[in-house]
This record gives structure tokens, C-alpha cells and sequence, in this order.
């Protein structure tokens, strides 16, 4: 299927405190981003950190999620899984909860062959009826899906497209190629969404928009627009702070970075640690150097 959504999608920050979850400065997040022009949210994908929460804090962070934003942007819940079956029950739960759409990353660690990537991705989809997005990053999962398995994926009714993150730009070119006018192709990866726009991609899902939302939303608009010198002179100011957030494991440096601007995205969850010094203080470089208004 195509058309599900165009534009920018926020892989969106689990602020976290000692208590939990901190839903007020989740709040914050939401709102920062709608007035930011972010189309959808993703919820519980990789920035998130669903792997060390609970269901519990999962299940709360979903029917917060609903409920504070109404309606006023598309909600795309992460579902993945590297068991098929618990990847099937995540993703009838986040149906059931109000999801406009799910993020599906491939099944990490078990490494599954590309016939074992197309029945996972069908068994998921043929579970729920709202659209399915893959999720390709193979340097998180170990697991690549290559154009031509894309394409037989794309096939499934209710697959919407694809997060491509695996960084190759030709491989890119022919997934695109594949699987145009069958599903929508998206940027996983924020250095990368200028390049998979112009070869046609239908939006960003992006890290980068936690802290600059507006921005990415205009770089997105300038390349609908045609206007790809603007779009240019935009992802140049932008790429040294996107560089920064991407210093050490993502989402170490957006959190450091939205604490710098006054979101309070709190700190990573163990195994992950707080930004290394020097890189926060590169970090806080760079955006000073892109607006020194958003320091707080």
C-alpha cells in the first residue's frame, strides 16, 4: 500500500526519572512536536528504549500517547520482535490501543534467512489490519533485507513501506526502485534525507527532528516543493548537529541534547550511559552554532 503518510515522523524520546516514566516531560515532547509541524510519532521504536521497559510502562506509554495527542498527528507504535509470535501479540496490543500504524524492526540476533524476513513481516501483517512499516538496520540487528526480498514483501496488502537505516545508498536506489508504486519508501537514517527523498522517498523518520522538528519539517517541505537548493542550504546547517547526535549509540546524545534545550529527556536506561563529557560538550557546540536560542 501506499500513501499512509508523507512528511516527518519523530522517532520520539522515553524521557525516564527515578520513578518511571515522566509522562509530564513526555507531554512536553508531544507538544513541542506537533507545534513543530512533525506529521506522525513513533512511539517505542529504538530511540525510545522499549527494550528495557516493562509491558507495563509500555502499555501506559501507549494510552498516554492517544490520549495527549488526539488526533493531531499520525501514532506509529514499534512492534517488533525477534520472535514472530511475541512480534505478533506487540502488534495486536498496539492495534488495539489506538495505533494509526506500526514500525516492525527485522528479527535481531536469531540472524533469519530472507525467506525467514518475508514470512515474519507476513505473519505480522496478516495479524492486524492497519499498516505495517519494515524497519532495515542492519547494524543493529545483524539482519539485512535486500531489494529483492522488499519487493515480494511489498507485495503484502497492508505493508506501507519500509525505514530503510542500512546506510547503502545503492542498495537504497534499487529497494526504491523495486518497490515504487507498491509501498512507500522512508529515511531511517538523518544523514541520509536528502538523498532518499530525492530518489523519490515519501517522508523521514528521524532522530534529528526530537530536538529540530521544524527544521526537518522544512527540509522535507523545500524538496516536495522542488526547490533543492534551499533543501541543501538546510541539511548543511543541520548535518553537523545531526553528526553530533550520533557520537556515541543512539539515543544517548538526543537525550543529552534535549536536556540542553530545555525538554528534560532525563538519561538512557543501563546499558547505556549517560554522554561522554566531551562529546556533550561538541554537542552543545554544535547546536549553539545552529541557534543559540535553543540553549536553555
Amino acid at each position: 500500500m501506499v500513501g499512509f503518510f508523507r512528511g516527518t515522523m519523530t522517532a520520539m524520546i522515553t524521557p525516564f526519572n527515578e520513578q518511571g516514566v515522566n509522562f509530564d516531560a513526555f507531554g512536553r515532547m508531544i507538544e513541542y512536536q506537533i507545534a513543530g509541524g512533525t506529521d506522525a510519532l513513533l512511539i517505542l521504536g529504538t530511540t525510545g528504549e522499549p527494550a528495557t521497559m516493562t509491558e507495563t510502562e509500555k502499555e501506559e506509554v501507549m494510552r498516554y500517547s492517544v490520549q495527549k495527542i488526539a488526533g493531531r498527528a499520525k501514532i506509529v507504535f514499534g512492534s517488533g520482535a525477534n520472535s514472530t509470535q511475541k512480534a505478533v501479540e506487540a502488534s495486536k496490543k498496539a492495534e488495539a490501543m489506538g495505533a494509526d500504524g506500526l514500525l516492525v524492526v527485522t528479527p535481531y540476533y536469531n540472524k533469519c534467512t530472507q525467506g525467514g524476513l518475508y514470512e515474519h513481516y507476513k505473519a505480522v501483517a496478516e495479524s492486524v489490519k492497519i499498516p505495517v512499516i519494515c524497519y532495515n538496520v542492519p547494524a543493529r540487528t545483524g539482519v539485512n533485507i535486500l531489494p529483492a526480498t522488499m519487493e515480494r514483501i511489498a507485495q503484502i496488502p497492508n505493508i506501507a513501506g519500509i525505514k530503510e537505516a542500512c546506510g547503502n545508498m545503492e542498495q537504497i536506489c534499487e529497494t526504491a526502485r523495486r518497490i515504487r508504486g507498491k509501498c512507500d519508501l522512508y529515511s531511517g537514517d538523518d544523514n541520509l534525507n536528502l538523498p532518499i527523498l530525492a530518489i523519490g522517498g515519501a517522508g523521514l523518520i528521524s532522530v534529528a527532528s526530537n530536538i529540530l522538528p521544524r527544521e526537518t519539517k522544512q527540509m522535507y517541505e523545500y524538496v516536495a516543493a522542488g526547490d533543492l537548493a534551499a533543501a541543501n542550504e538546510l541539511q548543511d546547517r543541520m548535518l553537523p548537529v545531526i553528526d553530533q547526535l550520533f557520537t556515541e549509540v543512539n539515543p544517548i546524545p538526543a537525550k543529552e541534547a534535549a536536556n540542553l534545550i530545555g525538554l528534560d529527556g532525563g538519561v538512557p536506561r543501563l546499558p547505556l550511559t549517560r554522554l561522554e563529557p566531551e562529546h556533550a560538550r561538541t554537542l552543545k557546540e554544535a547546536l549553539a552554532a545552529f541557534d543559540k536560542a535553543l540553549l536553555h
